[in-house]
């Protein structure tokens, strides 16, 4: 795991700035000045002012639980 300052993707961009302007609207405090009011803006703000990064987890593969299937009748014609 790493702390990652560059965006590797638009989708994880908007992710992070959505995820920190929710934080915003609950009451925290914005790392920058902003010359907008709006959350979404202010967090877009904060990340193009390098105060905002995000963990990047190692990729780990999805496993999907082994639940039986229940037997299905099989019809002869």
């Amino acid at each position: 795991m790493g702390i990652e300052r560059e965006y590797d993707s638009n989708f994880r961009f908007v992710l992070v700035a959505a995820r920190r302007a929710r934080q915003l609207q609950n009451g925290a405090q914005p790392l920058v000045s902003s010359h907008s009011h709006k959350a979404s803006k202010v967090a877009q703000d904060e990340i193009a002012a390098g105060k905002i990064a995000y963990v990047k987890g190692e990729d780990t593969p999805v496993l999907k639980p082994g639940v039986e299937a229940p037997d299905i009748p099989k019809f002869v014609s």
